[in-house]
């Protein structure tokens, strides 16, 4: 701010303020023409998308709603389709604001149009009222099956890093056995200093999948460049990692990857901040997006992270998307890890990810907040009764 009052010092003293007073009346005038043109280049007007959500009249023919989408697809439109139990809502994406809501609510299935201002649409409750459940390993030999999203208490169990075949496979078996649904293991690992070990790369990735067919379970690991994608092929659930949250180039690029991402909050985000990196994978094409909270950095270290539970019931209510909860990454104590899962379930998560290591305090990384075999099973015991109170499944 201190150099443009400096420039306006220059543009209404003399001589250009001469100048501005001969070519537009005044010496502010002259400023204020000035600075609207260079706002013009340093700060671009970005247009506001808005969009409009049409409810349909219950019973509305198939025909009808056929042509009506297409009716809005010749104006243009994204349209994006729900079908409830009762209604189907036609989500619009596009610029809607010269767009009246009368010229639509005329028409004979239209029951309401509903216009909505949030920066984020496809990840909005308004624009999906449905929750949103991501099947993870259908159609697949040798692999079972799994939801996140469909009520039950998916959990996401594994190594921080994969370390030998011997460890992973030892660990994939003792998490199946104990109840998990699926396998987290890193292979390419974000570290904050590069001296620290920086994962197995390729290799790991080549274990996670031997581990994968080993023991059928969906595998979850984390990308952090473009470039890596195409070893992620046989991988079932990516993850984006806190570091990579605004990464936008590479969640364009997943919007147009036909598998589950994990989003997980960055280190210090709003809730808006992360819907709106959702926002980017589901405006390219992918609406299989599951967010992920995993602790945010706060003023008090007490904790690795401090754990923001109140967001699951907040983005339960702002958006359709599943929301799974991570306490090791959190906490950063592996006795802490149990009694924050517990809270994660009573609030009302979709998935509970929990680090696991047959060794701790011999791990490569982040053994610490990680539990033995033995603890997570005694975790699932315990969690198993609570999803029992809340008449849900594990």
């Amino acid at each position: 701010m201190g150099c443009l009052i400096e420039r306006r010092k220059l543009l209404v003293g003399k001589p250009l303020g001469a100048y501005n007073r001969r070519r537009y009346g005044s010496p502010e005038r002259g400023f204020f023409l000035f600075l609207g043109a260079i706002q013009g280049r340093m700060f671009p007007v970005i247009k506001k998308e808005t969009t409009m959500i049409i409810v349909l009249k219950p019973n509305t023919s198939e025909q009808a709603e056929k042509d009506l989408i297409g009716h809005l697809k010749s104006l243009g439109f994204d349209v994006h389709i729900s079908h409830g139990v009762d209604h189907t809502i036609l989500g619009l994406v596009g610029d809607t604001s010269q767009m009246k809501p009368e010229s639509l609510t005329v028409h004979p299935v239209v029951d309401k149009v509903v216009r909505v201002q949030a920066p984020y649409k496809r990840a909005s409750r308004a624009f999906h009222p449905a929750d949103s459940i991501m099947q993870v390993g259908e159609g697949q030999a040798g692999v079972i099956p799994a939801a996140i999203g469909d009520g039950s208490v998916a959990i996401i169990a594994g190594p921080c890093s994969i370390e030998s075949e011997e460890q992973l496979v030892g660990i994939a078996q003792a998490v199946k056995a104990s109840g998990a649904r699926f396998l987290r293991g890193g292979a390419f690992k974000p570290r904050t200093s590069p001296y620290s070990f920086q994962g197995l790369g390729s290799q790991g990735i080549e274990l996670l999948l031997a581990a994968k067919k080993e023991t059928g379970l969906p595998v979850v690991t984390e990308l952090m460049s473009i470039t890596q994608l195409e070893l992620f092929n046989e991988v079932d659930v990516i993850q984006i990692g806190a570091r990579n949250m605004q990464n936008f180039d590479l969640l364009k690029e997943l919007g147009g990857c036909d598998k589950t991402i994990l989003l997980k909050r960055g280190l210090a985000s709003t809730v808006k901040e992360l819907l709106m990196s959702a926002e980017y994978i589901m405006a390219a094409g992918n609406d299989k997006v599951v967010l992920c909270e995993r602790g945010i950095r706060t003023f008090d270290p007490y904790t690795r992270n401090t754990l923001d539970l109140s967001v699951v019931p907040y983005l339960k209510k702002e958006s359709h998307l599943p929301i799974v909860v991570d306490p090791s990454h959190a906490c950063g104590m592996s006795w802490m890890v149990p009694t924050l899962a517990t809270a994660a379930l009573a609030v009302g998560a979709d998935g509970i990810m929990v680090e696991v290591h047959n060794c701790p305090e011999c791990a490569l990384c982040d053994g610490e907040q990680s539990l033995t075999p033995a603890q997570f099973d005694e975790l699932m015991q315990k969690l198993r009764k609570y999803a029992a109170v809340e008449g849900r499944s594990i």
